[in-house]
């Protein structure tokens, strides 16, 4: 998400901290590598160069040239102006009476799937989403849609096959949702390859029939320099009332994301950073800001954690490392709960240093190998692994599809963590002995 950017960004920062003091000279050229980072990741020329304007002009004050620490200032600078880009604060859904939701955009960009997430998200929020399918031109869409439905476990309105009379549909819509339990509408609207008036016309007699409180853009991140013809297109015809970036876990550029905010001046309200239905969240921009700048998202990561691990289990792990009773069964709780936080380099950029590791990838099908040889175990053998002999081991490299000198490789890592585990029990209990302190010279 942003590496390119993020790269090349922190390395003019890190250039900038450099110096003990900044001059126009050093403002100056960094600006322009700022800016050509900025067109190298797509985003819209003109947006690009408002915001140099802007920063180089706050960069240019006194306080900041004379400053005891003018590069830290300057990335101060460049923070708060990259959070006003995106957006500022977040801004949550209005989700007044009748909790009504457009989902507009062109083919590819996602919105049937995004209108998926956002009902199953908002289905953990507490409130009772329905799902009422208005793409009348691809049959395909109709059905995608109630198959995430039943995934999700959310009512889905699907038109006759042969209805051809949008608003008719949406007027059905609307007495089907009142014999359910329901209280947010998510209509997901038809789309085209490319704008073309037919499709707004469409699309703008179904918003005045609706009056939905939300009309939300889907637009592809990697769209690029066309990001700014479509939500210019979009926002002039139906008064768009928010921006859902979907794909921005795929694009290392991710321009689109600062070119659509700004032209429209419409907050980005949700972004989707994988594939899965769970993986799309609030946009908040001061986070996305940091990250972009190094400094990681700490709050997304509690928050993401928090969501992803049992307490009661985390505690029962925390109880076996401490006594050193960690056995594979554990060794693989352990690992399925690192991975329902997502993917690692994800998880990586939202720790301050770490977002821009070069050369830096988790090999996901290593993960999975993992996983497969400790599967491969019985029940037996991953509570005790010390009657792991070579013909067991034989057994487990081809029941799941690796070498032995992988299994061994396994075992002999685990075995290595579950020492310094021991140790570091054996450590705890002797500092919990009366007295035992003050002999190693520790003050209370």
């Amino acid at each position: 998400m942003f590496s390119l950017l993020a790269d090349k960004l922190q390395d003019v920062f890190k250039d900038l901290r450099g110096h003990g003091k900044i001059t126009e000279s050093n403002i100056t050229d960094a600006m322009r590598a700022v800016r050509m980072a900025l067109l190298e990741a797509d985003v819209e020329f003109n947006v690009a160069k408002g915001f140099i304007a802007r920063v180089k002009d706050k960069a240019m004050g006194e306080d900041v040239l004379r400053g005891v620490a003018p590069g830290q200032q300057i990335v101060k600078i460049f923070h708060d102006e990259l959070t006003a880009l995106l957006g500022g604060d977040n801004e949550p859904l209005n989700l007044d009476k009748p909790g009504r939701i457009l989902m507009v955009g062109l083919n590819g960009a996602g919105k049937t799937t995004s209108s998926g997430k956002l009902a199953a998200w908002l289905k953990k929020q507490g409130k009772a989403p329905l799902l009422i399918a208005c793409d009348l031109h691809r049959p395909a869409a109709i059905e995608q849609l109630a198959t995430l439905g039943r995934q999700i476990d959310v009512p889905v309105f699907t038109p006759a096959p042969d209805e051809k009379d949008v608003k008719r549909v949406a007027a059905q819509a609307i007495e089907w949702a009142k014999t359910q339990n329901g209280n947010v509408e998510i209509y997901d609207t038809a789309g085209r390859q490319e704008i073309d008036e037919a499709l707004l016309r469409e699309i703008k007699e179904l918003r005045e029939f609706l009056q939905p409180q939300e009309v939300l853009l889907v637009a592809d991140s990697a769209t690029g320099q066309q990001a700014v013809s479509v939500a210019t297109h979009f926002h002039e015809a139906l008064n768009i009332t928010g921006l859902v970036l979907t794909k921005l876990d795929g694009d290392a550029r991710g321009g689109a994301a600062l070119s659509m905010r700004e032209v429209t001046k419409r907050p980005i309200k949700f972004a989707g950073v994988g594939e899965k239905l769970d993986q799309f969240e609030p946009f908040y921009p001061e986070r996305l800001a940091g990250r972009i700048l190094g400094m990681g998202d700490i709050v997304g990561l509690v928050e993401k954690a928090a969501a992803a691990i049992d307490e009661d289990e985390a505690r029962r792990m925390e109880e076996k490392m401490r006594t050193a009773s960690f056995d594979l069964n554990d060794f693989l709780a352990q690992f399925k709960m690192l991975r329902k936080l997502g993917p690692l380099e994800n998880i990586l950029g939202m720790l301050p240093g770490m977002g821009n590791l070069k050369d830096f990838s988790v090999d996901e099908k290593q993960m999975k190998r993992v996983e497969a040889i400790v599967l491969s175990m019985t029940l037996a053998e991953r509570t005790n692994p010390d009657i792991l002999n070579a013909r067991r081991r034989q057994r487990i490299a081809r029941g799941s599809g690796v070498s032995v000198t992988e299994v061994n490789d396994l075992l002999q890592r685990f075995g290595q963590m579950r020492k310094m585990m021991k140790k570091m029990g054996k450590m705890k209990q002797m500092l919990s002995r009366p007295g035992a302190a003050a002999r190693f010279g520790i003050k209370n």
